[in-house]
């Protein structure tokens, strides 16, 4: 089978596509025939090794994907060869067939397409458990999000809309608040030409901004932080803008707000229990509706490396998609049955 390999740290460019091993599922796992893999920034860290988990040499990146179950191993009872399925991991997704625990798998709802797919769990779970689980999110709130027309971004805007907060959706031009305004952003601060703080206080009459979303670090974090509201939380995500921001602590004892990272990687592991309700949770609000994943571009398997590339270069309205062979033979089977 064909994978996009990492034979060497360095930029998109330096990924190959050639052939490698067919996954064999052992106790516990299955094999998946991949038609889709979702983008992330971690696929961006890791082949440069800047990220938290690190392969050896060679690998292959990509966190998510969507596909049809082709074998399962030994005790594995909740799923079936045919069932289409979503699964994560650290990377192996640019590949057309993965191996995955079975406990990791969740069902893809009706009606929804691989690319869609592939490209939720990751920005929405990381969402839900941020808002929800972390941030405590209430309806009527007031929500902040960074970046907010990236992928983790956006979907930070579809969940707090579609749990009844006020979204104040922040980014570096119009095209993208006009998307973000699309999934329910209430109000956008274009923080390439206004002063973030100010005008997200001015947003919120002054009182501040109960929850701030934050996938980008660097210069705005602080901004962010001094515009927070009294017992704010302020959701710390990742560091897309590539520095780790040195906040004063002076002002979490100001505003008595708190700092809560929220690394839903680790969580899932940590806590498989709680993992699976909450993803049954999520999957329940995805499937009555008020959830709308957006893929703005898909890429042919031999055209990954520019995907990632794209996404590096922070030029990703929502999600980014990677479609296999097979992924783009089913694609073109229902775009003519249409």
């Amino acid at each position: 089978m064909k994978a996009v390999v990492c034979k060497e740290f360095g930029p998109p460019e330096s990924l190959v596509v050639e052939e490698v091993p067919e996954p064999k599922a052992g106790p516990g796992q299955v094999v998946i025939d991949v038609h889709a893999c979702g983008l992330n920034f971690p696929d961006v860290l890791i082949i440069q090794d800047k990220y938290q988990f690190k392969p050896k040499l060679p690998f292959t990146p990509g966190g998510e994907v969507a596909g049809i179950v082709s074998e399962v191993g030994p005790d594995v009872d909740n799923v079936a060869v045919g069932d289409a399925v979503i699964a994560g991991a650290s990377h192996g997704g640019l590949a057309e067939r993965v191996v995955a625990s079975a406990t990791g798998v969740t069902p893809i709802p009706k009606g929804v397409d691989m690319a869609e797919a592939s490209g939720f769990m990751t920005t929405y779970g990381t969402g839900y458990y941020g808002l929800v689980a972390r941030g405590g999110l209430q309806p009527g709130e007031s929500l902040l999000v960074l970046g907010a027309a990236g992928g983790v971004g956006l979907a930070a805007v579809d969940i707090g809309r579609a749990l009844g907060a006020r979204v104040i959706a922040a980014a570096s031009s119009e095209e993208k608040l006009d998307l973000c305004r699309r999934f329910g952003a209430a109000e956008t601060i274009n923080y390439a030409e206004e002063d973030l703080k100010e005008r997200a206080k001015a947003l919120t009459g002054g009182a501040g901004v109960d929850v701030i979303y934050d996938p980008v670090g660097g210069a705005y974090a602080e901004p962010a932080l001094r515009a927070i509201a009294w017992e704010g939380r302020f959701l710390v995500i990742g560091f897309a803008a590539g520095d780790i921001p040195r906040i004063p602590l002076n002002l979490t004892l100001l505003k008595s707000c708190q700092i809560v990272g929220v690394f839903y990687g680790a969580y899932s592991a940590r806590d498989p229990v709680g993992h699976k309700a909450l993803v049954g949770d999520l999957m329940k609000l995805w499937q009555d509706g008020p959830l709308h994943p957006y893929v703005s571009a898909t890429y042919p398997f031999d055209q990954a490396a520019q995907g990632i590339r794209d996404l590096a270069d922070r030029k990703a309205l929502g999600k980014l998609v990677v479609l296999t062979p097979a992924g783009q033979a089913a694609a073109a089977a229902s775009a003519g049955a249409k």
